[in-house]
């Protein structure tokens, strides 16, 4: 056993036999409930002697993804109140070594995940000479529900207060404070786009890496305000933190599921204003969500998965029933003129049916558009886009959105990812994904060009000879000119 020692007290920590130094369960800030429900996260109370951290602590409140999401995308629930906790990796847990750190912020659309997951495990990264925290935050209502009178954005202080944890302990971790990546992905990724521009969180990392997720998605206050009403009217109470304190979770969690499903329904904005394009109920509120400009000072590795939006489709079995007329006029909702659009689309895909033509343009507008619009506001950032297809569905299911998951962490053989994988996914692609995250933490070059408006490179991560391109798919990136 090894022991480290925090601001709060000591830590005991396991070693593996690979050389890897595992510290599970940390808190970064005190149980989010009592006097502290729906508030900023307050210090965590220090402790006398050697704390075990040799198991993961308790995940954030949240409902089971439903079916058929819940046997493809991984996720954990630990209960507990003791939620706001995080996990390092390390291979050389003693002050001074001064190793780059990966900070991990995990997805799930504001109301699932956890940093826990096997899924998430960072030994990978700490083999290979970078020192790996994964975190949880507040998620749903409790992160991200807005309250008279109560903070907006919870699940986003959460994490800063973890990136706070990360200056003031990581260097007896063997981490280097100076030299912090955050990398997150959907939902980890767009909170880091929100941090990019939060006054609480500059200087806190330096470089960031956002996966399937940028500026984009958030809630104006009118909308946030909808979707509190109609939270508090399923449950019977007045949309005050007073009423929603005193609903108990078994209760709570199955309304925001239920929620979530009836803006999916029925996505009309009279009745949940952005939520209902965004289709997800619970996210940053803000006034607006600025580009953080070529002075944000942090380096970018942006991208985005090829066909990202066929894991809401394929399982789902809507890819092959979804009708043209629903997708001209989601397509419209996006901001285009579905005539011009469609056909521009179609000439890419020959063939191709409207729920294939709805994967490339929702896969447009909710990932790849944001990326690209992103790299383009800060010089010197990195663009990919994750290619390879997955053999699952009979093939159908594609480049979709959290494939890259496993490649990213080099955990193709963790068994929650093998209802995405298949059988037998390439190791060598593993190798290079993995491989460019490490060298953009070490260096701040993941291993191709910058992205710039004049050739536009981009890593297209294929399988079968990955490699930079330049301007893909350039005629529809051209019809977004002007979209929100």
């Amino acid at each position: 056993m090894t022991v480290c020692r925090t601001r709060q007290g000591e830590v005991r920590g396991r070693t593996s036999p690979d050389g890897v130094t595992s510290f599970l369960g940390i808190p970064y800030a005190a149980p989010p409930f009592g006097a502290l429900r729906f508030r900023a996260p307050a210090p965590p109370e220090p402790w006398t002697g050697v704390r075990d951290a040799t198991a993961h602590g308790p995940t954030a409140p949240h409902a089971p993804y439903a079916p058929p999401f819940d046997a493809l995308i991984p996720d954990e629930v630990v209960p507990g109140e003791e939620c706001l906790n995080l996990g390092v990796w390390t291979p050389a847990p003693e002050p001074g070594a001064g190793l780059p750190v990966l900070v991990w912020v995990h997805g799930g659309a504001f109301t699932n995940g956890s940093g826990s997951a096997s899924a998430y495990d960072g030994s990978a990264f700490a083999r290979d000479g970078v020192v790996c925290v994964t975190l949880n935050y507040r998620l749903g209502a409790d992160g991200f529900l807005r309250l008279p009178g109560r903070p907006d954005n919870r699940g986003l202080l959460d994490q800063i207060a973890a990136l706070r944890w990360v200056r003031d302990n990581i260097a007896s971790f063997g981490g280097d404070p100076g030299r912090v990546t955050v990398f997150g992905e959907s939902a980890g990724a767009m909170s880091i786009g929100a941090l990019l521009t939060a006054g609480a969180a500059r200087g806190l990392f330096h470089r960031a890496i956002l996966q399937s997720g940028a500026c984009h998605h958030f809630l104006r206050p009118p909308s946030a305000e909808l979707v509190a009403a109609r939270l508090a009217e399923k449950l019977g109470i007045e949309p005050t933190p007073e009423a929603f304190d005193g609903v108990p979770l078994d209760e709570l969690l199955p309304a925001q599921a239920q929620l979530r499903a009836e803006v999916g329904a029925d996505p009309d904005p009279a009745r949940w204003g952005e939520a209902a394009l965004n289709m997800m109920p619970f996210e940053p509120v803000l006034e607006d969500l600025a580009l953080p400009g070529p002075d944000s000072g942090v380096d970018l590795l942006i991208g985005s998965n090829r066909e990202e939006y066929r894991l809401f489709l394929v399982p789902t079995e809507r890819l092959a029933v979804f009708p043209e007329s629903s997708l001209r006029a989601l397509t419209a909702a996006y901001g285009l003129d579905p005539a011009g659009a469609l056909a521009v689309y179609r000439a890419a895909r020959p063939g191709a049916t409207p729920g294939e033509l709805l994967d490339a343009v929702a896969t447009d507008w909710f990932y790849r558009i944001p990326a690209v619009r992103l790299a383009e506001s800060v010089p010197g950032s990195y663009l990919y886009e994750f290619a390879w297809r997955s053999p699952r569905f009979g093939g159908t299911l594609g480049a979709c959105h959290a494939l890259e998951l496993p490649f990213v962490f080099d955990r193709l053989h963790d068994p929650s990812y093998a209802p995405l994988l298949g059988s037998d996914p390439p190791q060598a692609l593993a190798d290079a994904v993995h491989g460019a995250w490490v060298s953009f933490a070490k260096t701040g070059r993941p291993g191709w060009q910058a992205y710039d408006r004049t050739h536009r490179t981009t890593m297209t991560f294929t399988g079968d000879g990955s490699g930079p391109v330049e301007d893909p798919r350039a005629r529809e990136r051209l019809l977004w000119e002007g979209v929100r």
